[in-house]
């Protein structure tokens, strides 16, 4: 076989859980038996989205391809899995069998020349376990020349790892001397081979997967992450004893003067939250779309719930991406329901009247922006021949889960928060006509006060993002779903603290429009986000096409619009429970 060098090219990534059992009987073979092995997709490696199928490029084909039937999320995932070409018998050895000699014509050299240069690889999955490695090699002809030498890899060397009649492991290895110069516009001809290594290991079937998880909770990234979270709750504590201050000092004071005083708040004199008692709750202009922002958060800040609990279960494996999308679909349409009852429920309190319409904007206030995205970016793909490209059944599916279950769920939940619609329920009463807002200094403003709130709870989380990022758009191994999830709950507490020390402060100065002023100081985080996807793109990864950088900033688009809904609904009701609550506390006759 020769030297072998340092290049693993092909590496075992992780198990997904893929229904791809060959003989029925539990990943369970006799020797000789033929172990599934399917090809998945090629694709540039800093791209992620960006996937072709795999006999795209001019590999030895079978006579009849043969494709896997996959589930929802595979298809959303780019998945098309195909039989690969490659026999590996279970427990069977081989020494450079070959696979086939094939002629590449000009085109076709043209082609792969353009593949390995853009760092082209493939992903194959073997008895569910997923493998990749990349189509050829760029190298330097000599030293000190800035000519490129363009090899094609030509052998593949396959070593598993077995355990009884179980496959535990496999590695893949490429050899640089066995490969053909592509350099050159002129026809080729390639014999394709490749060869099998059968050995025997202690490791349980049941423990197969282990290594990989053990990949993102490796003592130096615990220790990063852990600092995260210590960041974090420092930084909960220090909000945490302000707003005890604020209280404490400020408040108390204000409550025993107020609570004792017989006369009214106007007969006083002065100025302060205090003094706009019978402006601070008019009700927000533009209350349709209000509501519509409240319900729309709160089915978000559901569907967060709802996947971290699948994840701490353990629903989720590494890079099982079929199964996350299948949950974000099959959970959204579910608690559209959480939408509806909460858009219709506020917006009647809000004393609004076309509560239809208000609904029909619920139902489309998040859905609609991320179809208008999808279609954009599915027109990209299906221009770029590329399986991130949706089927037209798939589509299909996707709309009929949004007429049959989406809009009927968000229906049945506007009339069951029509039903057990109550008063608001305002603490004070409010005056027919609206006080005037005093001017306040420029650090005061709108602007200002939302990059203000957003800086702490992006801080809180940064950290971590890196982390997500690298996993959801890159090839890094993310897993440790218990951090994840207490990272999210301090975002959650930070949002809600630092809106509420920002709604006092507006109030103190005697603005009593903070309701979209919550709502826009808890979503900042969300801005934030799409700034450092910004910074991620361009210093942190090697994306670039315009395919790859349309989904990276399209679907990332999305994702920072509903963290702005999420934690905009957040903030508004940390905001709405602390007004009340001190205004409740003094006499507002």
């Amino acid at each position: 076989m020769g030297r072998w060098y340092g290049d693993h090219l092909l590496i075992l990534l992780v198990a997904c859980a893929l229904s791809a059992d060959a003989d029925g009987s539990n990943h369970r073979y006799k020797e000789g038996d033929r172990v599934p092995l399917y090809a998945k997709k090629v694709g540039p490696f800093h791209n992620p989205s960006e996937t072709y199928r795999y006999y795209d490029l001019p590999f030895c084909s079978p006579v009849h391809i043969t494709e896997k039937k996959e589930a929802l999320g595979e298809v959303l995932n780019g998945d098309r899995l195909v039989d690969a070409p490659y026999e590996l018998n279970f427990r069977e050895n081989k020494q450079s069998k070959r696979l086939c000699k094939k002629t590449l014509f000009e085109k076709d050299v043209v082609k792969i020349r353009d593949a390995v240069a853009k760092d082209y690889y493939f992903q194959m999955f073997y008895d569910d376990l997923p493998f990749w490695g990349f189509v050829g090699k760029i190298e330097k002809e000599m030293l000190g020349t800035s000519e490129n030498k363009y090899l094609l890899f030509k052998h593949i060397h396959f070593e598993i790892c077995y355990n009884d009649d179980r496959v535990i492991e496999i590695y893949v290895q490429t050899d640089p001397n066995i490969s053909v110069d592509i350099t050159d516009d002129k026809e080729v001809d390639v014999d394709f081979s490749y060869s099998v290594l059968w050995k025997k290991t202690d490791i349980p079937f049941e423990r197969r997967m282990d290594k990989y998880s053990k990949t993102s909770s490796m003592p130096r990234y615990l220790k990063i992450h852990w600092f995260s979270i210590i960041n974090s709750c420092v930084i909960v504590l220090l909000l945490t004893g302000l707003l005890a201050a604020i209280l404490m000092r400020v408040l108390k004071n204000d409550f025993i003067r107020f609570t004792h005083d017989e006369d009214s708040l106007e007969e006083q004199g002065g100025t302060g939250w205090k003094y706009i008692h019978g402006d601070v709750f008019r009700f927000p202009r533009h209350k349709s779309l209000f509501a519509a922002v409240v319900g729309s958060g709160t089915q978000l800040l559901a569907l967060a719930v709802f996947i971290f609990l699948l994840a701490l279960v353990g629903v989720f494996y590494p890079y099982n991406r079929g199964a996350l999308f299948t949950a974000l679909v099959v959970i959204y349409a579910i608690t559209s329901g959480i939408a509806g009852c909460t858009a219709s429920n506020l917006y009647l309190q809000l004393e609004g009247t076309n509560w239809a319409r208000n609904l029909l904007l619920t139902g489309c206030l998040f859905s609609g922006p991320l179809f208008l995205t999808f279609y954009f970016l599915n027109s990209v793909a299906i221009a770029y021949s590329s399986t991130a490209a949706l089927p037209f059944g798939t589509i299909v599916v996707i709309l009929l889960i949004w007429m049959l279950v989406t809009s009927p769920l968000l229906i049945l939940g506007g009339v069951l928060g029509k039903n057990i619609k109550a008063e608001f329920g305002a603490p004070c009463r409010t005056k027919k006509y609206p006080r005037e807002i005093p001017p306040s200094p420029w650090y005061r403003a709108t602007i200002p006060q939302i990059l203000m709130a957003g800086i702490l709870p992006f801080g809180s989380i940064y950290v971590e993002l890196s982390y997500i990022f690298a996993s959801v758009w890159g090839h890094k191994i993310y897993t440790i779903y218990s951090i994840i999830f207490v990272v999210f709950v301090i975002l959650i507490i930070v949002t809600a603290f630092v809106t509420v020390a920002l709604t006092y402060f507006q109030l103190a100065a005697e603005d009593h429009e903070w309701w979209w002023r919550s709502v826009l100081c808890g979503g900042s985080t969300g801005f934030f986000v799409l700034l450092y996807c910004l910074y991620y793109y361009k210093a942190k990864s090697d994306m670039s096409g315009f395919m790859q950088t349309s989904f990276f900033f399209g679907y990332m688009a999305c994702v920072c619009y509903g963290f702005f809904l999420m934690l905009g609904t957040i903030g508004f009701h940390a905001s709405l429970i602390f007004v009340r609550h001190i205004y409740r506390a003094i006499k507002c006759e």
